[in-house]
């Protein structure tokens, strides 16, 4: 089992794998993002870097026996222009910045091929822990009634619409209108965007209408940067007045799955992956 350099960002993904890692043997070891990662990591074994410390975070993790890397976790678009790289890192950022004009796709595919180029593996969170992706059908008691699904129709069109232009990988529709797309702002703000809405464009919680979808980018790199749910998107979409998420079959992440499907039961609303 090769030890794993888990690259921390925020959120509770990083949290979950490392517990999962914990919980099968698997050795491993935490990069801490500055500014990003969660207190709850802070008593795992790693080490705290920068942003753009890229040879101070390749050393450690050498230094640690790390085999293979994956990254997870929210990392807001960094302001390239007030870095501060160490040496490796600062060889590394033209590049870096000529990927950036490109979209965050591909500034991700490039730090992943810095990784790979210093001789780690990359591991997607979904390999990392097995199962961790939504499945087709359901994932609570509750399926979309027909009614609903020329908007979970349109929602589709429209994630992945802007994915196309590397701009995000949601989008809500209610009643055939699209209320929201996602940018760089993310999905918990993208719905509490579509919950200060008028009520007469969307549902509410007594009424739920309208659905929530997440599709990965056409062309995304699959090891980095997958759609994500949770409990958090279930509560927000529920104070949005929605009636239900989904998400493409084996390309969303849920994290804290349990909850998830608990949270979703108890506020009514359905979550299901679509082939």
């Amino acid at each position: 089992m090769l030890k794993l350099g888990l690259i921390a960002g925020g959120g509770s993904l990083p949290i979950t794998l490392a517990g999962h890692c914990r919980s099968v043997g698997r050795p491993y070891f935490v990069l801490r993002l500055k500014g990003f990662a969660e207190q709850a990591l802070a008593a795992d074994d790693g080490v705290d870097v920068g942003m753009a410390e890229l040879g101070r975070g390749i050393n450690a993790l050498r230094r640690a026996g790390v085999q293979a890397v994956c990254f997870a976790g929210h990392v807001a678009r960094p302001d390239l222009g007030n870095l501060k790289p160490d040496f490796r890192g600062l060889k590394a950022l033209p590049g870096a910045i000529a990927a950036a004009r490109k979209g965050d796709d591909a500034l991700l595919s490039f730090l992943l091929r810095e990784f790979e180029s210093e001789g780690f593996l990359i591991e997607g969170a979904h390999e990392v822990m097995r199962g961790l992706t939504l499945q087709e059908g359901p994932l609570g008691r509750l399926s979309p009634p027909p009614s609903i699904q020329p908007d979970v129709d349109r929602a589709f069109q429209a994630a992945r619409a802007i994915g196309a232009m590397d701009i995000g990988q949601g989008a809500v529709a209610c009643d055939g209108l699209i209320l929201a797309v996602e940018a760089q702002e993310g999905t918990d703000a993208m719905l509490s965007r579509v919950a200060s809405l008028p009520q007469a464009l969307r549902g509410a919680p007594e009424l739920p209408r309208g659905v929530l979808a997440k599709a990965s980018k056409p062309g995304q790199e699959l090891r980095v940067d997958l759609p994500t749910i949770g409990p958090e998107t279930v509560r927000r979409a529920a104070a949005a007045g929605l009636a239900g998420i989904a998400g493409e079959a084996g390309r969303i992440l849920v994290v804290d799955r349990d909850e998830t499907q608990r949270l979703a039961d108890e506020l009514g609303l359905f979550v299901v992956g679509v082939p």
